[in-house]
C-alpha cells in the first residue's frame, strides 16, 4: 500500500513504544481496511536502526504465538531452546538469549491478548510488542486508534497510485474527490480502486464512480488485493471477519444503524427505532460489540456514526433479515415524528435541536419513502423545507418543496388535500424569493383545489386567500389584495375564534396593506392588535412578535415618530438576532430598517454600517437580484448621495 498521511501516527506509535520501563506493549486499533498492518510495517521499516536486536513479525491467526517465537529464534537467530522444556519455558529461553539490542515484536491481526500474554512473562524492557487488531484489548495496553485518511491525504494516495498516467486526477479533480468521499477515505478501498484504475488506463474516474454506485461493494475493484499489497482481503471480506464475531442481535443493530444516512446519528433516535429492545441491552451491544470491534464510531456525547462502506456492508446484510421491512417502517415513523415537530418559523434553538436529524429525514425522503404511510407522506418534505426556509435558505428549501409536490401527486393523484398544501407551500416559497410569476398560478391552483375538496368554510381556504393577497400586496396590486385579506380575516375569526395566531397574522397583513397605501391611521390599530395578540398567545420570545414589533416601528418611522420607532426597531433586532441568528434575512431586514431610521435623522455614520451588514447577509441568503436585496442596495446608494 502506498503510504501517505500517517506521519503523526508513526511518531505517536514510536512514542508509545518507548514509554514503559517494562516490556513495552502497544496496539494499533481500528476497523478493517484502515491500514493497521501497513502502519506497523512502515514503522518497522523507518525505525529498523533503533532495533538492533531485530524485527520478529508474527501472524496471530496462523499459529500459536509461542510456537512462532521459538521457530523464529531457531531459524533466524540460531538459538537452540532445549526440546525437553515445555513451550512457555522454551520461549523464556529465547527471551534470555536473544541477540543484543532492542527488539520489535509485531503481532498482526490479534483478536485475543490473553493468547500471547503468558509468553511475555520474563521478557525484558528491550522487547517492544506492537499489535494490530480490530478489537479493543484492555485498559493496560497503550493504544493508537487509527482513523480514515484526511481528504487531502486520500486524494494524494489516489494520485500516487495513478502516477504512471500523470494528470489523470487533475483532469477529473472533482470526480476524484467524490470518489474519495464515496470510499469514506478508507485506505484499503482507495488502494484497491486506485490499482484497478491503474490497470485500466482508458477507464475514466467518472465511469469508475458509476460502476461503484451501481454494484456497491460487489464491484470488482473492491474485491481482490494484488499480491504485493499488505491487505490479504477485499473490503467486503475484511468486514465479513467482524460480522462473524457478532451475535444475531448485534448484527440486527448494525443493520438498523445502516438505515440512517452517512452522518452522525443521535443515539436516542436509534432507541426509538427499536422500542421493544431494552435500552441497557442496546447499549451493551453498542459498547461491547460494535464499538469494541470498531464497526461504529463515537462522535460525541450520545452521537455515533457508521463508516460509509460499513454502512453499505450492513445494508447488504439487511436484505436477508426476516424483519427488514418492519424495521424500515419503524425507522420512517421515527423520522416523520421528528419532521412534524419542525415549525414553519423555527428559532435558532429549534434549528440546532433538530439539525443532526436532518440528514436522516432526507434519507427517508430520498430512499425509503415507499415505507411511509399515505397520511404521513408529506411530512418528511415539509419538515426539511421548513428547516431550510426558516433559516432563509430558500434555494436549499426549494428542491424539497418540489419533491414533495411530485411525490404526493404520483402516489395520491392530483385531487388530494396534500397536493393543495404542497402547491401552496411551493408558491409561498416562490413569493419569499420574489418569484411572483411562478408563485401566482400555484396559489390559484391550491385555492381552487382546496375549495373543491374542503368547501368554502375551512381554515386552509383562509390560508390560501391570505397568501394570494400577500403576493398581490408585494406587487403593489392593492385593489386585488384588500378583499382577499378581508375574506381571510373574516373566515379565521369565524372558524378559529378571536384568540388565534392566524387571526393575528391576518390583522398584521391587513395593516401592512394599509401602510403600503399610506393609510397610517387605519394601519396603526391593526398593528397594535396583532402585536398584543401575538404576545398573549405566543409569549414575548417568538419570531412573529419580532415581525410585529418591526412593522409597528416601520409605521412610526414613516410618520416621523422616531422616538417611538427606535426602541421598537431595537427590540425587533435583538429578538431576531437571538431567535434566528446573524445570517437570517429577517435579521438583515431589521438592520436595514434601523439604518433607515438613522438615515432619516441624518445619522449617516450610524446608518451606513447597518446597511452594509444587511446587504452582505441578503446577497448571501437571497441573492443579488432579490427585491429585498435590491431595496437595501438602493437605500445604501441614497445614503451615499447625501454624504
Amino acid at each position: 500500500m502506498k503510504f501517505v498521511g500517517r506521519d503523526e501516527e508513526l511518531e505517536e506509535l514510536h512514542k508509545l513504544l518507548q514509554e514503559n520501563n517494562q516490556v513495552a506493549i502497544a496496539a494499533i486499533l481500528g476497523m478493517g481496511g484502515l491500514g493497521k498492518t501497513e502502519l506497523a510495517l512502515q514503522y518497522a521499516m523507518t525505525q529498523r536502526e533503533n532495533y538492533k536486536g531485530g524485527l520478529c513479525w508474527l501472524q496471530a491467526k496462523v499459529e500459536d504465538f509461542g510456537v512462532q517465537v521459538v521457530q523464529f529464534a531457531r531459524t533466524q537467530l540460531d538459538l537452540k531452546p532445549p526440546e525437553d522444556f515445555d513451550l512457555p519455558t522454551q520461549v523464556q529461553y529465547c527471551w534470555r538469549n536473544w541477540r543484543e539490542g532492542n527488539v520489535l515484536l509485531v503481532v498482526d491481526d490479534l483478536t485475543d491478548y490473553q493468547q500471547i500474554r503468558p509468553y511475555l512473562q520474563g521478557a525484558s524492557s528491550r522487547f517492544k510488542v506492537l499489535m494490530t487488531t480490530r478489537k479493543k484489548l484492555g485498559a493496560g495496553i497503550k493504544q493508537l486508534s487509527l482513523d480514515v485518511l484526511q481528504p487531502d491525504a486520500a486524494l494524494e494516495l489516489l494520485r500516487s497510485l495513478l502516477a504512471e498516467t500523470p494528470g489523470r486526477i487533475e483532469r477529473e479533480l472533482d470526480v476524484a474527490k467524490q470518489l474519495c468521499e464515496w470510499l469514506g477515505y478508507l485506505p484499503l478501498g482507495l488502494e484497491l480502486v486506485g490499482r484497478y484504475l491503474a490497470r485500466k488506463q482508458d477507464l475514466s474516474l467518472s465511469k469508475m464512480m458509476q460502476r461503484l454506485e451501481k454494484k456497491r461493494l460487489e464491484q470488482d475493484a473492491l474485491d481482490k488485493p494484488d499480491a504485493d499489497m499488505t491487505a490479504q482481503r477485499g473490503v467486503q471480506a475484511a468486514f465479513e471477519l467482524s460480522w462473524e464475531d457478532l451475535a444475531e442481535d448485534d448484527q440486527l443493530l448494525g443493520c438498523v444503524l445502516s438505515l440512517f444516512a452517512t452522518a452522525p446519528i443521535p443515539w436516542n433516535l436509534v432507541e426509538q427505532c427499536l422500542p421493544d429492545k431494552d435500552e441497557e441491552d442496546l447499549e451493551k451491544i453498542r459498547d461491547n460489540k460494535l464499538l469494541y470491534l470498531h464497526l461504529l464510531q463515537r462522535k460525541g456525547e450520545g452521537i455515533y456514526q457508521l463508516h460509509p462502506l460499513l454502512r453499505e456492508f450492513f445494508q447488504s446484510k439487511f436484505t436477508g433479515l426476516e424483519q427488514a421491512e418492519e424495521f424500515k417502517r419503524s425507522f420512517c415513523q421515527v423520522m416523520v415524528a421528528v419532521a412534524k415537530k419542525i415549525p414553519e418559523t423555527p428559532t435558532l434553538e429549534e434549528i440546532n435541536a433538530v439539525s443532526l436529524a436532518i440528514p436522516h429525514i432526507a434519507e427517508v425522503a430520498n430512499n425509503l419513502i415507499q415505507y411511509v404511510s399515505d397520511e404521513d407522506l408529506i411530512w418528511h418534505f415539509v419538515g426539511l423545507a421548513n428547516f431550510y426556509e426558516g433559516q432563509g435558505l430558500y434555494t436549499q428549501a426549494e428542491p424539497w418543496r418540489k419533491q414533495c409536490l411530485s411525490t404526493v401527486q404520483n402516489r395520491l393523484g392530483d385531487n388530494h388535500s396534500d397536493v393543495a398544501s404542497s402547491l401552496n407551500n411551493l408558491a409561498y416559497l416562490y413569493n419569499s424569493q420574489g418569484k411572483y410569476d411562478q408563485a401566482e398560478p400555484l396559489f390559484f391552483q391550491a385555492l381552487e383545489l382546496r375549495q373543491r375538496l374542503l368547501g368554502e368554510n375551512h381554515p386552509d381556504i383562509a390560508s390560501s386567500l391570505n397568501n394570494l393577497a400577500l403576493l398581490y400586496n408585494s406587487q403593489g396590486k392593492y385593489d386585488q389584495a384588500e378583499p382577499l385579506f378581508f375574506q381571510a380575516l373574516e373566515l379565521r375569526q369565524r372558524l378559529l375564534g378571536e384568540n388565534h395566531p392566524d387571526v393575528a397574522t391576518s390583522l398584521n397583513n391587513l395593516a401592512l396593506l394599509y401602510y403600503s397605501q399610506g393609510k397610517y391611521d387605519q394601519a396603526e390599530p391593526l398593528f397594535l392588535q396583532a402585536l398584543e395578540l401575538y404576545k398573549r398567545l405566543l409569549g414575548n420570545n417568538h419570531p412573529l412578535v419580532a415581525t410585529s414589533l418591526n412593522n409597528l416601528a416601520y409605521l412610526y418611522n414613516s410618520q416621523g415618530k422616531y422616538d417611538q420607532a427606535e426602541p421598537l426597531f431595537l427590540q425587533a433586532l435583538e429578538l431576531r438576532q437571538r431567535l434566528l441568528g446573524d445570517n437570517h434575512p429577517h435579521f438583515a431586514q431589521s438592520l436595514n430598517n434601523l439604518a433607515l431610521l438613522y438615515n432619516s435623522q441624518g445619522k449617516y455614520d450610524q446608518a451606513e454600517p447597518l446597511f452594509l451588514q444587511a446587504l452582505n447577509i441578503l446577497e448571501r441568503s437571497l441573492g443579488e437580484n432579490h427585491p429585498n436585496t435590491v431595496r437595501v442596495r438602493e437605500n445604501l446608494a441614497d445614503l451615499r448621495d447625501h454624504l
